[in-house]
């Protein structure tokens, strides 16, 4: 008997899971102050490679200056020290 069918499979992977490139709130302090950033301006500024399915903004960090975030998707706390700074995130 081969390895590969002694071996047991285990797990189950989701086909429909979607995949978002990761950003962080520390990231929004490349971007000026009142600067429009989208999806085109982080491919710019080379913070994200790989679209896949979107982009998603994480709250780690603090945001120093207002800024207006256009994005896919985000966390509750992103959306909150965005909000807290002076700028606002909008989902597309």
């Amino acid at each position: 008997m081969p390895l590969q069918r002694r071996l047991p499979k285990r797990g189950f992977t989701n086909i429909f899971k979607k995949e978002y490139a990761v950003i962080n709130v520390d990231d929004l302090n490349r971007f000026g102050p009142d600067a429009l950033v989208d999806p085109a301006a982080f491919r710019e500024a080379g913070l994200v490679k790989k679209m896949r399915d979107g982009i998603k903004l994480l709250g780690n960090g603090e945001l120093a200056h207002p800024v207006v975030v256009r994005i896919h998707k985000a966390s509750k706390a992103a959306m909150e020290k965005v909000e807290a700074a002076g700028g606002r995130v909008e989902l597309i």
